[in-house]
């Protein structure tokens, strides 16, 4: 899967595997988590959004499963 580094305090990369629909987040904090079933027009929305922090918690934390990498 290709991480994209991405501009902001708390999240360094994100990235999606198109077969399985499962994204990751690194976090600047050295912490990793995937997340399950996460549609492609979401991640496109997350990488576009002008703060990834904000949008992660409005639309990913809670909503996909998550688990710690």
């Amino acid at each position: 899967m290709e991480m994209q580094p991405v501009t902001s305090s708390n999240i360094a990369a994100i990235g999606r595997d198109e077969a399985t629909g499962v994204m990751v987040v690194n976090f600047t904090n050295g912490g990793s988590y995937q997340y399950k079933g996460v549609p492609v027009s979401v991640f496109n929305e997350f990488l576009a959004a002008e703060s990834k922090g904000k949008f992660f918690a409005a639309n990913i934390k809670g909503k996909y499963e998550g688990s710690r990498l």
